[in-house]
């Protein structure tokens, strides 16, 4: 049992913050709270620091920003992040904390009116709380030294709970723990790609459904919660980091209370805490690149029945260990890196997976899938052999990338190009592109397990790829090698009338481009440049000639509430659409913000954050109208009458400009408020901007110039070596 924490011998400390956090506290800038320190006679002492950098107390500040009305400006997690980060023993705080977030969830009705109370009742309660966890979770905490419980800290989490975000409270107390420990390699697998691998395990024999489940690098514990939604009971877990096994139980006892749960902390390979375990199914998302992961002293492990991984191929090692602990006939899904499908000095270890049947399919995921989020991971999908069951003459191969452009790589290729493909795991998370990708895949897998001999190759897509042609010099299993390119080799026809349309549209771009090229001539301004007087986008929204709108969080009462019913149904604007100079590519299906504003023609759009390969800002035109603004974009509307739109846009975003206004290091950031617009009359800004105008369309015509040069030869060299194509006759190139 832990130790209980003694509320009287505890003293009740304070937290202190500095100006910087109390203007996150509030959501607002640094220089609003310099303004309230010197207007306004009841702000708080400060409690501590020096003079140039004062400590004020946490409890006062709260107090006079509720009074003022500013308390609802921190979203619940951000608050616990600040004060956990405040607290004297953080990473202890957060240990003992972790088991209060369960045992909340369970019995909330002792924390009613929880503001209300003492700090000393919030402490004894939330003791009682900890003391009634069921033994399995309580025995994972016997290490932690218990103190009586921050009072400021429970009620953040109580705030996160009341929001909906219990889950959240707890990757936030595991948060500063991780960040002490040394492993590396480890990433979290997202809910959509959970979700997907846990179906995949559950579609692999539907006549008998994995009710064991084992995850031996378990995290946070997603795939086994994912498998309990599939109808797992009985969860296993294995990980390196306590913290891991200990944030796992937790989300597995609120997400799968009816499911039991053995979680431990041990290194997998090299001390499986599970040795004589074998479950229905196995999930996995292993680390990767490990290099010590044990290959000298485990060189004779009776795991390693299809050869010893190579030092190098810790990745190899895991799947193994995977499929040691399946019962024969059982499946394990494991994400792993792309290079395992290839990398030579695991050839050897791959052709006896192959042969003895053990590999049944390879999927390739679009980049931003998962983290690491610039690669396309791969699904192995495995099964440990049966003796009696029928020889496996195939592997299915399905290519991810080509299902999220609607079809095989060259149509995915134009779609693109158009616009009309959206990343289907946009920031991690699944939109109606990325289940629809599941989807398909789901399907593909569904059809070949029940018949693989009858499974019909879809071009471009996925193929029953067979054992013979896989078990060559390479024994390479990356699906995009393997999969015939040809959604296009069965129609000819149709390649051929797509390179010549794309040819046609490439001339005209091209003769657009030198038109426009040659169009007027640019004269000097003098024998010196020109001189203006300028103001600041913040002095030209103080005089009403402009106003400047942004999308922010949104406040604790709008998360859970639905957005008016004026911005529904909208596509959704976001600043990477506005620094590649393309329409909105969020789907209207996107969630969209409280706070958002209609795009209206002639508003001027400017991104947040800079791209050295982007626009800065644009005017929107009629196409734009009726869209809404998302996060990275700030909407300025100017006053007709006083400031003309491609005047504005074109000063805001002169490199100069940029670079007085931007802030921060690796991801920059543009501050609106900064940028300066020279003062001229009107009819001048209206040849200005006539000019921004045309070299808008003069960079976009060159945009699409270069992609279509870069597509027309890649479109023409897959059809010559598809067989779709051939060349022309001689003299006529």
């Amino acid at each position: 049992m832990p130790k209980q924490p003694d509320v009287s011998a505890a003293p009740e400390v304070s937290a202190q913050v500095t100006a910087a956090e109390i203007s996150r506290l509030a959501g607002v800038t640094r220089a609003t709270v310099s303004n309230w320190r010197r207007r306004h006679a009841d702000f708080p002492s400060p409690a501590g620091g020096t003079d140039s950098s004062p400590l004020y107390d946490l409890a006062e500040v709260r107090g006079w920003l509720a009074r003022r009305g500013h308390g609802e400006k921190t979203p619940p997690l951000e608050e616990l992040r600040t004060l956990l980060r405040l607290s004297a023993h953080e990473r202890a705080a957060a240990s003992r904390l972790l088991p209060f977030v369960l045992a909340e969830r369970r019995r909330p009705d002792l924390f009613n009116a929880a503001d209300a109370l003492p700090d000393s009742e919030v402490a004894a309660r939330a003791q009682a709380l900890v003391r009634e966890l069921p033994a399995p979770p309580e025995a994972h905490f016997d290490d932690v030294t218990y103190t009586a419980p921050d009072a400021s800290l429970l009620r953040a989490i109580l705030r996160c709970i009341d929001a909906g975000q219990a889950q959240g409270a707890v990757d936030v107390l595991a948060e500063r723990e991780l960040e002490d420990e040394s492993a590396g390699g480890t990433y979290t697998t997202p809910v959509p790609v959970a979700e997907l691998m846990a179906r995949l395990l559950a579609a692999g024999s539907p006549s008998r459904p994995p009710v064991r489940v084992f995850d031996p690098a378990c995290g946070s514990g997603a795939l086994l919660a994912a498998a309990a939604r599939q109808g797992a009971q009985h969860l296993y877990g294995q990980d390196l980091v306590p913290v891991q096994v200990r944030r796992s139980l937790i989300h597995l006892g609120m997400q799968a209370p009816g499911s039991s749960a053995d979680i431990r902390a041990e290194d997998s390979l090299r001390a499986d805490a599970f040795a004589d375990l074998t479950v229905d199914g196995v999930l996995c998302n292993p680390p990767y690149g490990d290099r010590d992961w044990g290959h000298d002293e485990l060189a004779y492990d009776p795991r390693w029945a299809y050869g010893v991984p190579p030092r190098g191929d810790s990745e190899l090692a895991w799947v193994q260990h995977a499929l040691a602990h399946v019962t024969p006939g059982g499946f394990a899904v494991v994400l792993l890196p792309p290079a395992t499908a290839s990398r030579s000095l695991s050839r050897r270890v791959r052709a006896e997976l192959i042969r003895a049947g053990a590999l049944r399919a390879v999927i390739s995921l679009p980049a931003g899938a998962a983290p690491p989020l610039h690669i396309g991971l791969h699904v192995w999908i495995l099964q440990r052999p049966e003796l009696t069951a029928p020889e496996h003459h195939s592997v299915l191969c399905v290519d991810g990338a080509a299902l999220s452009g609607g079809g095989g790589r060259t149509t995915a290729r134009l779609a693109r190009t158009s616009g009309s493909v959206r990343a289907p795991w946009r920031d991690g998370a699944a939109g109606a592109d990325g289940d629809a990708l599941s989807e398909d895949v789901l399907g593909h897998w569904t059809s070949y397990v029940a018949d693989p001999a009858a499974f019909e190759d879809v071009p471009g897509q996925a193929r029953a790829v067979p054992v013979v042609d896989l078990l060559d010099d390479l024994v390479d299993v990356t699906p995009a090698r393997n999969i015939r390119t040809a959604a296009v080799a069965a129609a000819p026809v149709a390649v051929a009338e797509q390179a010549a349309r794309l040819g046609r549209e490439l001339a005209k771009a091209a003769d657009g481009l030198a038109t426009g090229a040659r169009a007027g001539t640019w004269p000097a301004s003098g024998a010196e440049a020109r001189q203006w007087r300028t103001a600041t986008l913040a002095d030209l929204t103080r005089g009403g000639a402009l106003t400047l709108h942004r999308v922010g969080p949104p406040s604790t009462r709008e998360r859970d509430a639905p957005p008016p019913a004026a911005f529904a149904n909208r596509p959704v604007l976001v600043g990477r659409d506005v620094a590649a100079g393309q329409r909105a590519t969020a789907a209207p299906q996107t969630p969209v913000p409280h706070a958002t504003v209609i795009v209206a023609e002639g508003d001027v759009l400017l991104a947040e954050i800079r791209s050295a390969h982007g626009t800065a800002a644009r005017v929107a035109d009629e196409r734009d109208s009726g869209a809404v603004i998302g996060r990275g974009v700030r909407l300025i509307r100017p006053d007709p009458k006083r400031l003309d739109a491609w005047f504005l846009a074109g000063f805001l975003a002169a490199e100069d400009n940029l670079n007085s206004a931007s802030v921060g290091t690796s991801s920059v950031q543009i501050d609106p408020t900064r940028l300066r617009v020279p003062l001229l009359p009107l009819q001048e800004q209206r040849r200005y901007g006539e000019a921004f105008r045309h070299l808008y369309g003069l960079r976009q015509s060159a945009r699409q110039v270069t992609e279509l040069a870069a597509l027309l030869p890649k479109t023409l060299a897959e059809g010559l070596t598809s067989g779709t194509l051939v060349p022309p006759e001689s003299g006529k190139q």
